[in-house]
């Protein structure tokens, strides 16, 4: 039981580690990409919700984004990606509002998903969750 918890716990730090370490390459990768929401999706996303965005069951329930009606309001998933819920981690303060806003506008309109309206920067910035503080600074 300790080895498997031990594994579990790895898992998870590899998996941090390389979301937070990702949005640098990103912006990178943005650069004259002609989707840049699916460069952030591949880079970030991708490795806990698949390649096709139907999520996983293992360490952790992660949510299936395909035809997902959830997704309807742009509210839902700005909230989400910004402040983070159950096993998703927050990526407020790790990506730009730009980021996030291209991600969202990917997925919403991507892998099943048909919703049209699209969200900005602006709207990330003014309707996100706050990043949360970080002890000592």
């Amino acid at each position: 039981m300790k080895t498997a918890s031990f594994l579990v716990l790895m898992a998870l730090s590899v998996i941090g580690t390389a979301a937070m370490a990702a949005p640098k390459a990103t912006s990178k990768a943005m650069a004259g990409a002609a989707d840049p929401g699916a460069v952030v999706y591949k880079e970030v996303c991708q490795a806990c919700h698949m390649e096709n965005a139907m999520g996983a069951v293992g360490a952790g329930r992660i949510a299936n984004l395909s035809k997902n009606e959830n997704l309807e309001s742009a509210d839902y998933p700005i909230a989400v990606v910004t402040g983070g819920k159950g096993a998703m981690p927050w990526f407020r303060g790790s990506l730009s509002d730009q980021q996030i806003a291209d991600v969202i506008n990917h997925v919403r309109s991507h892998y099943g998903n048909r919703y049209r309206d699209r969200i900005s920067a602006a709207d990330v910035a003014e309707r996100g969750v706050p990043a949360p503080s970080r002890r000592g600074q």
